[in-house]
């Protein structure tokens, strides 16, 4: 899968616990930034105007994450989303977080693309899906 995205972060005192590592949850907020930078960077869709005046929701339904190793204050990840399989009103992605010494933490989240007003799902926003497409590698198909 090609990445769709990429950045870094630094790991912040805010992030870790009392045993001076990331505490896990971190790692969800963490997630969530990334995937909003990717809207707003990656694929020019502005996930605030998207969720407030367009009224069209991302909700994650599911989560699978594995802890591969410790992050530390002062570190700095890259983080990079994948787009495993977009579906009509539903989208795949393999996110990564990476250290220095190789894989943090590795998330693979469904997000299903919902009307704020009756919480159903609904197809992708044209705009949306367009952008996308792009992220998809056709090279395997």
């Amino acid at each position: 899968m090609k990445i769709a995205f990429e950045k870094s972060e630094l790991v912040r005192f805010g992030h870790c616990d009392p045993a001076g590592i990331v505490f896990y949850p971190r790692y969800f907020e963490m997630l969530n930034a990334v995937v909003e930078d990717w809207f707003n960077e990656g694929l020019g869709v502005d996930y605030a105007v998207l969720l407030g005046q367009r009224r069209v929701g991302m909700p994650t339904v599911r989560f699978e994450v594995d802890f591969k190793r410790i992050s530390r204050m002062g570190d700095v990840l890259v983080q990079r989303i994948r787009v495993q399989k977009l579906g009509r009103t539903s989208l795949i992605l393999n996110v990564d977080f990476e250290g220095p010494d190789g894989p943090r933490v590795s998330f693979v989240q469904v997000l299903v693309c919902t009307s704020l007003e009756t919480h159903q799902p609904i197809p992708f926003p044209e705009d949306l899906r367009a952008a996308l497409e792009l992220c998809i590698d056709d090279s395997n198909e």
